[in-house]
């Protein structure tokens, strides 16, 4: 136990007994990442075991000798600082805390205050078991799933032999069933004997080796899910909020067809040589089209429904949504069209978009804010529902951050790269996030019938939320020109953001208490569910991002392009598609084909785990090049095989958006089938009609 025990250790050290300042070999990252996952995983299935078993941990002595052909490896700091370390473990008595403390190496294992090893850096930490928690996640599930498959076929075929034997019973006489059961016992003392004929082909045969042959039905991997029991919901925006869904639809197929093309590019960089289809005029075209067309226009759109409904009452004005869907739309075909022409705001990340195209986007999101606050003053409640709160707020913020960013004074210099950021930041935490929030605070409880887990909890996120997501702009840029305690500023904002992260994914999740049996029944759901479990995870890793180790490690490679995605994509995409599989069918009476769903479901999942985790891995090797001094394009070349599986991550969650919009398509096309009802009722008025007459 104690050889695997060192060896582990010496695994997690891979820098010991040198003396060159933090770093790490590019060629013992993976085998140590490796390590470090296999690691938690370990120990998030042991530690239960741990528990129980306390008495017997205790009882473990911690005399055995280390393995010596091991330590030999380990430098004086190391040495020293495990003796103090297996002194402390034997005057408590504790062997479980002296594993724990080596499997999650901390500073106390720091070779010296200048060189460390890379996974004694708490950003790195934490960002590896975030990762791993989507990963445990899934491996749970399918172990499960397989589970209550294989249980559920050996009940199928248990039911099915007992009425077969049932049957036969039934429906044969006396003799029969003696005359079957003596044949039976006869081929259970049957004997194979050395040499059997070569004659056979027949199903039935006195020896007994062939049984019961028959049809039989095969797993169904596609559980089927309970149907919603849709109600028609007569809605007079009922076209309006549709137009917006399916405005947002043909924007994500667009959007990402070029995010698709462009990760094609990353392994085929000569695919064409058109200079509107370069990759310097198509990434912003991309970033644009899913930001303000696909995820804006899918939240308007839904909150033309959430805030009257909460509000219990009609929406204001449905001329002033559908004034506000063509200036937005409006925008982005103009945006687009400009991008490619090489027609841009410079190099500010999501506000390459002239002003005067965003101009339009923001008088769209005026004239909406107007219609929802008319909407919400003169709701029949006395209580603004908590809904409404993050909605308007997400509306007054982005109008806010985008004046700020496109106003000329600090255009140039220093002054344009705090804006940037704060912009940047803004943008997703206060429009995209805060939005959505907003959102879900409506659909999830009403999904799963129960009131939300507790308001309190809603507030103290809205609020610290507010207070700290509006100061961390400028982590993006540490070690910059900008002023240091500003910088210092971002990220203790960003650590900040732990309370409203924990509180909405505490209140979330609480609120499916008493109702988790719903998840395996439900097609909407599971995206609640993925969307929540990434808010967590992708939060705060952007937490430890922000950390100043991790940010000189991360920044400027390909880690962040896979923090984003895993943000943008895992939270606010799938949040939105579970609003849209909900609240579609009470629109149009027509519930999304399950299996489409399903299969929409899985491959976004894996199409993002595919593209994020290999992302972050080169993006991290390739940070470790930067530091160590090594030449730019071997980072470059480090990345192939890397931007190989972005490609085929992308390619997974693309076809994802394909299946979304047939599945959209199928939801909202006229139905070609008789409705019996208006039938009846038209039958029954021209009845009425003709004895009039």
């Amino acid at each position: 136990m104690n050889r695997k025990l060192c060896l582990l250790i010496a695994l997690m050290i891979p820098n010991a007994g040198r003396s060159e300042g933090i770093s790490l070999a590019t060629d013992d990252l993976f085998p140590g990442l490796m390590v470090v996952l296999i690691a938690l995983i370990v120990m998030c299935v042991f530690i239960l075991g741990i528990a129980l078993q306390f008495r017997n941990l205790v009882a473990i002595k911690s005399e055995r000798a280390v393995n010596m052909a091991i330590v030999r490896y380990m430098d004086r700091a190391v040495v020293r600082k495990l003796i103090e370390l297996r002194t402390l473990a034997k005057r408590a008595g504790k062997v479980a805390a002296a594993l724990l403390i080596t499997i999650l190496p901390s500073p106390l294992l720091a070779q010296s205050s200048e060189e460390q090893s890379l996974f004694s850096q708490w950003g790195i930490i934490i960002t590896i078991v975030l990762i791993t928690i989507p990963l445990l996640f899934a491996v749970v599930f399918l172990m499960v799933r397989v589970k209550n498959l294989l249980g559920a076929a050996k009940r199928k075929q248990r039911e099915e032999e007992a009425s077969f034997i049932a049957d036969y019973l039934r429906k044969s006489n006396a003799d029969e069933i003696d005359n079957a059961l003596s044949i039976r016992e006869a081929e259970f003392g049957y004997r194979t004997p050395s040499l059997l004929p070569q004659n056979i082909n027949h199903s039935h045969d006195h020896r007994g080796i062939l049984h019961k042959v028959q049809d039989q039905s095969l797993l169904t991997l596609v559980e089927e899910k309970s149907k919603n029991n849709i109600r028609k919901e007569l809605l007079p925006q009922g076209k309006l909020i549709l137009w917006y869904l399916g405005c947002a639809a043909f924007w994500l197929v667009f959007g990402t067809t070029v995010g698709e093309y462009l990760g094609i590019k990353f392994v085929a960089p000569e695919a064409d040589s058109v200079s509107w289809l370069s990759f310097g005029r198509l990434r912003p075209v991309h970033t644009n089209a899913v930001f303000w067309g696909w995820s804006s226009l899918a939240m308007l759109g839904l909150a033309c429904y959430v805030v009257p409904k909460v509000s219990n009452t009609t929406l204001a004005s449905i001329r002033k949504g559908w004034i506000a869907l063509w200036l937005i739309n409006s925008a982005v075909v103009l945006g687009t069209l400009c991008l490619m022409a090489g027609i841009n705001n410079g190099g500010g990340e999501y506000r390459e978009y002239i002003w005067p195209v965003m101009a339009l986007f923001g008088a769209g999101l005026v004239i909406s804010l107007v219609n929802f606050l008319q909407t919400i003053a003169k709701r029949r409640s006395t209580e603004i529902y908590i809904s409404n709160w993050y909605i308007v707020s997400a509306i007054i913020f982005t109008l806010v951050i985008a004046f700020i960013a496109y106003w000329p004074t600090w255009q140039d210099g220093l002054g344009e790269t705090i804006v940037q950021g704060y912009y940047m930041h803004q943008g997703v935490g206060m429009w995209f996030m805060l939005f959505n929030l907003g959102l879900v605070y409506y659909f999830l409880p009403q999904q799963v019938n129960k009131p939300i887990y507790s308001y309190g909890l809603g507030i103290l996120a809205f609020w610290s939320q507010i207070v700290f997501y509006t100061l961390i702009g400028t982590h993006h840029f540490v070690f910059s020109a900008i002023p240091w305690w500003l910088q210092t500023v971002a990220i203790v904002g960003s650590a900040g953001m732990l309370i409203p992260v924990v509180a909405g994914t505490t209140n979330f999740y609480f609120t499916f208490k008493g109702a988790w049996y719903k998840m395996s029944k439900s097609y909407t759901l599971p995206f609640f569910f993925v969307g929540i479990l990434f808010y967590f995870t992708g939060s705060l890793q952007g937490t430890a991002e922000a950390f100043r180790y991790t940010n000189l490690l991360w920044h400027f490679t390909d880690f962040t392009v896979a923090h984003s995605h895993l943000t943008m994509y895992g939270i606010i995409a799938f949040l939105l598609w579970g609003c849209i599989y909900v609240l579609v069918p009470r629109i149009t009476g027509r519930e999304p084909s399950q299996l489409l769903t399903g299969i929409h479901f899985w491959l976004a999942f894996i199409g993002l785990m595919f593209y994020t985790i290999p992302l972050m891995i080169g993006g991290t090797l390739k940070g470790l090049m930067w530091m160590e001094g090594r030449f730019f394009i071997e980072s470059i070349t480090l990345m192939a095989p890397y931007w190989l599986w972005r490609a085929i991550g992308g390619s997974l969650m693309w076809l994802s958006h394909i299946v979304f919009a047939v599945n959209f398509y199928k939801m909202v096309a006229p139905s070609t089938a008789a409705d019996v009802n208006e039938i009846a009722i038209r039958k029954l008025k021209e009845s009425f009609a003709t004895a009039n007459v």
